[in-house]
């Protein structure tokens, strides 16, 4: 059998991969690749596979686990070859079938031979090496903590061994066939010094000098732009002696021993002590020890529908697919929606689909916008940075310096960054990373304006069918099929929010005696609705609480207002009669609730905006307007035609 890992997870029985298709026992099966050979404890695998939650019954379920993967191997294998030991379990293949193994193999032959001055030798080794390699390591497999320490370091493995094989053909004055690999390495890399050097040596050795410090000038404009920093001394250097006209060569670095090699030239040996030393700049790295962050919040295991938006996420977030050019800034989603409707919930779903891609990590962090006591941005910062391996001594007290250093962290490693819960853009711009590889995801009740390419997702409630689907995975499918027409009801009711969906469900699975006709019979005759979307710490109302916290006296009063307007759909026209107001005043009231998603435009007509009230939305405003008068007395008759009663 042939085990790879350097691309997509493959056990090969000749042509016939045989990896399972679950998730979790890929990562199994995956670490105990990683680990071939050699004892992975029965706690590792617990915490590779639930991290800090594992359940009640995390045991059973591994060795369920190893029993199948067990089965798998030995049907192919006339000996066994995973085998349960003290503490744990042990994978014995031979390093051969790993292609991992013939990788690292290949890759030491090369960085000897080219230490031992053989760079021809070191060039095709190199070279096979980095043939073995199919994508990103693991690049199907969903990595827990321990998983993604190793992928990392394999990623950043395979980045030396291009450099050294890079090296490899300077020095062999390939440097015409080099230039056309590294620009596009320069593209897909604008922050990356080491690539830029190279290309800059290349050039100047092929005769094209002013090429040379051009990419030089592009790379330093973009460090200051995107990182606030000048480019390392190495670099800085390295342009000096190529506007130096006494200057008989170039430097570059080999093994941390310089090598001088002159235009058009072969290696000189080493430079004569007058020379300056001119090294290429090193790749930005991890702090030794410090695994990959994986911080998101455990997915939802009963989330339902969205496709779309989820199907789109793997190209426009991890830029998987053809891309006309190679990204210059970070990939961000905006996802923004009413009160409930789970903007939270899709985005935690769609950051884990996207997660195998982010080999460098993924950070979170809840900026509580929505409750009005938000999350200091700069603690944000500080936590990131201790996530990114960042001593506390180093880290400023300054916002603007903690982002810069935020900033120049992240360059060379792809992170995906989830904000949940945002309030404005000044939250935001400080914790954007450096890198053009890596992909924010951010959540928040208002649409956030102004973010240039962002993929914004504005969140509606879900369809008939999505909400009829999430209901069956909550209380069960043959239940939902017994009574399908009022669980049509209880759709329309709610107006498909999955908030109060998860209400309904939960009430619905705590009873097995309540009928869902009879549910919907009980919430079309409540006065108080919201009241009935309430269970524990499910709570519609405290939802739509903190939006109308947020508004101003005049907008509450405004927003109050709006729930008399008897047709649930209303133009500008409408509202100015209401009011007695200037319709500029209430096009800028209406386009602010708009922004905030309390009300829809859903079409355009006559020149003019028709808006409507999101079912529970119009609810919650008439619940704020009769808790406002005083009393329920004989003179609140008619304020609300269409009040539910039985």
């Amino acid at each position: 059998m042939d085990f790879r890992m350097l691309g997509p997870l493959e056990i090969l029985d000749g042509p016939r991969n045989v990896v399972p298709t679950a998730p979790k026992p890929r990562q199994v099966i995956a670490l105990l690749l990683m680990r071939r050979n050699t004892l992975v404890q029965t706690s590792e695998l617990i915490d590779e596979l639930w991290e800090s939650d594992p359940p009640a019954s995390a045991m059973t379920t591994l060795q369920t686990y190893i029993y199948k993967l067990r089965k798998i191997l030995t049907a192919r294998n006339s000996e066994e070859i995973l085998f349960t030991r003290p503490g744990g379990y042990t994978l014995a293949i031979p390093d051969r079938s790993v292609d991992l193994h013939r990788f690292e193999t290949e890759a030491g032959e090369g960085k000897s031979l080219l230490k031992n001055g053989d760079p021809a030798g070191a060039a095709e080794a190199l070279r096979r090496s980095l043939a073995l390699w199919r994508g990103s390591a693991l690049v199907d497999v969903v990595p827990g903590g321990l998983l993604s320490s190793y992928v990392t370091r394999l990623e950043e493995f395979r980045e030396r061994t291009l450099d050294l094989r890079i090296e490899a053909d300077l020095q062999l004055g390939r440097h015409q066939e080099l230039i056309s690999e590294l620009k596009s390495l320069v593209l897909s890399r604008p922050l990356h010094e080491n690539v830029h050097a190279s290309l800059m040596i290349a050039l100047h050795r092929s005769g094209r000098r002013h090429e040379a410090l051009e990419v030089y000038q592009v790379l330093r404009r973009s460090m200051i732009d995107n990182l606030g920093l000048e480019p390392g001394k190495e670099l800085r250097a390295l342009h000096q002696a190529l506007l130096s006209e006494a200057t008989g060569g170039v430097l570059y670095e080999r093994h941390q021993q310089p090598v001088l090699v002159e235009p058009d030239r072969g290696p000189a040996g080493h430079p004569e002590p007058d020379e300056p030393p001119v090294a290429a700049a090193p790749r930005p790295a991890a702090a030794p020890g410090v695994p990959a962050p994986a911080q998101l919040p455990p997915d939802i295991a009963d989330f339902t529908g969205r496709e779309s938006i989820v199907d789109r996420a793997p190209a426009l977030l991890a830029g998987v697919g053809e891309r006309d050019r190679p990204p210059t800034a970070p990939a961000v989603a905006v996802i923004s929606g009413m009160p409930g409707v789970g903007k939270s919930a899709l985005a935690v779903h769609m950051s884990h689909t996207v997660r195998p891609f982010f080999e460098g990590g993924q950070l979170y962090a809840d900026l509580r916008g929505s409750t009005g006591r938000g999350t200091d941005p700069s603690e944000v910062l500080h936590g990131f940075l201790r996530a990114l391996g960042v001593a506390e001594s180093e880290i400023p007290a300054d916002l603007e310096e903690r982002s810069k250093l935020f900033r120049s962290t992240t360059v060379g490693r792809r992170l995906l960054i989830l904000l949940d819960d945002v309030s404005s853009l000044a939250d935001v711009r400080s914790l954007l990373p450096g890198d053009p590889e890596c992909s924010v995801v951010i959540t928040s009740r208002r649409r956030l304006h102004g973010l240039g390419g962002a993929w914004n997702v504005n969140l509606d409630a879900m369809d008939t069918a999505e909400g009829r689907e999430l209901l069956a995975r909550i209380i069960g499918s043959a239940r939902v099929r017994r009574e399908r027409n009022a669980a049509n009801q209880l759709m329309e009711t709610v107006g498909g929010h999955p908030l109060a969906v998860r209400c309904i469900g939960g009430r619905l699975s705590g009873s097995p005696g309540l009928t869902l006709s009879g549910l919907a019979t009980q919430l079309n005759c409540s006065e108080k609705l919201l009241d009935e979307l309430r269970l524990g710490e499910l709570d519609v109302r405290s939802r739509y609480d903190f939006s109308y916290a947020g508004l101003g006296r005049v907008e509450q009063s405004v927003f109050r207002l709006l729930s008399i307007l008897p047709p649930r759909r209303f133009t500008a026209d409408s509202v100015v009669e209401l009011l007695g107001s200037d319709s500029r005043s209430v096009e800028h009231l209406l386009q602010h609730f708009v922004d905030s998603h309390l009300i829809n435009i859903v079409r355009w007509e006559d020149g003019g905006a028709h808006y409507e009230f999101p079912e529970l939305t119009r609810v919650y405003a008439r619940e704020r307007l009769l808790d406002t008068l005083s009393g329920d007395g004989p003179e609140h008759e008619g304020i609300w035609p269409d009040r539910r009663r039985c």
